[in-house]
């Protein structure tokens, strides 16, 4: 993916994730952790067919949201957590115009684990 600007990432990846399956295939991947899922398995769960959801996929990953790498004829994807890190730093940096405590307990209300992938 080119280097976008920050605020042109932002718009690509709300873009992208602005559609139900889409939206519903990055939290897959997302709950999926790094090791991600096989494209078919991601059709399969979703029930859509396997070339629409390659479409969905190319989106995501166009927009620096999902990652692939190919084995052989499998093509496994998984979350882009740089990419999911640089949409929320963009979405919250101004949130706390100079008082972190505003946003400090934000990710108590997520009920995440303390593991190095919510921690990141």
């Amino acid at each position: 993916m080119n280097e976008l600007a920050p605020q042109d990432h932002a718009i690509e990846a709300l873009a992208a994730l602005a559609h139900e399956t889409r939206l519903a295939v990055f939290r897959m991947l997302v709950k999926a952790g790094p090791g991600g899922l096989i494209a078919g398995a991601i059709a399969e769960k979703q029930g859509v067919p396997p070339s629409t959801m390659s479409h969905h996929l190319a989106t995501l990953e166009h927009a620096g949201l999902v990652q692939s790498t190919r084995t052989s004829r499998l093509i496994h994807y998984r979350a882009d957590y740089p990419g999911m890190r640089r949409l929320l730093v963009f979405l919250l940096a101004d949130c706390c115009q100079g008082a972190p405590e505003m946003c400090g307990d934000l990710f108590a209300d997520l009920n995440c684990p303390p593991t190095p992938l919510c921690n990141a």
